[in-house]
């Protein structure tokens, strides 16, 4: 089921809040950190609008890839209203080495291939195999909550005490549950488009804005993927791809950025 971004939801979750007596003015503020997300499955039951793996197609002329095919994204069968000035149509091709070490920017690491190019099959030039392909299907369209400890970090610092952190923490956990409460839990996703970043060790925004100072707050998540099991590499761990806007704007996907934590 596709769960679209609605009024209804944050209308209940400030009634939730309301009832378990969380301060108005910390919820305003957190509801402001929710950002729309697109999210894919394996078993989702919308339709099939993005691939896991294989080998990219790649028009000829373009240079090979040196890192292996992580996804590619059927840009016409995204929703409208993303939050991100995606392309209208063509594929979006991600590629990523399972490497802690393989982070940064990096000027192959996103290809946008527009509609109606001619392309081929091409795998990349890698010491890592390709990855298992899969089909993905849409699970929802909808909201995506801020990581508990990014958001309570960024908003009251890392120099609080103990028992402040400990509140703190507290607060944004519950307004999480008082969220997830009037809207239900939703199937665990594999490769999600926008949203918030999921920090494991360390935040790929904090890094990116830490590492690429300039212009800092125009970068934006662009795309997350949950690895799983079969990327043995990784132990589960979770890549990200981030951009600034006006970069995505100007499909000047050459400036994209790596992030991968495990």
């Amino acid at each position: 089921m596709i769960d679209h971004w609605n009024t209804d939801r944050v209308h209940h979750f400030r009634t939730e809040a309301a009832s378990r007596e969380l301060p108005t003015e910390e919820v305003e503020e957190w509801l402001k950190t929710i950002k729309p997300a697109v999210f894919w499955t394996y078993k989702g039951d919308g339709p099939v609008a993005a691939r896991l793996g294989g080998d990219a197609l790649l028009p000829e002329e373009a240079p090979t890839p040196t890192a292996p095919l992580a996804a590619t994204i059927d840009c016409s069968l995204l929703p409208s209203d993303t939050g991100l000035p995606l392309p209208a149509d063509g594929h979006l091709l991600f590629f990523a080495q399972p490497n802690i070490s393989f982070h940064g920017l990096k000027d192959d690491i996103v290809r946008y291939i527009p509609a109606g190019t001619r392309t081929t099959a091409r795998p990349a030039d890698s010491w890592y195999d390709a990855y298992p392909s899969h089909d993905l299907r849409m699970a929802w369209f909808g909201s995506s909550t801020p990581d508990t400890d990014t958001y309570a970090s960024a908003k009251w610092g890392d120099d609080l005490d103990e028992e402040e952190l400990d509140r703190v923490t507290q607060l944004v956990e519950e307004m999480d549950d008082a969220w997830t409460s009037v809207g239900g839990l939703w199937p665990m996703w594999t490769f999600a488009l926008g949203g918030n970043t999921i920090a494991l060790n360390y935040d790929p925004l904090q890094s990116v804005r830490e590492d690429e100072p300039e212009d800092a707050e125009d970068w934006v998540l662009l795309a997350t993927w949950r690895c799983d099991e079969e990327i043995k590499e990784l132990d589960q761990g979770i890549m990200s791809w981030l951009i600034r806007r006006k970069d995505l704007a100007s499909l000047r996907f050459d400036r994209a950025y790596f992030w991968v934590d495990m």
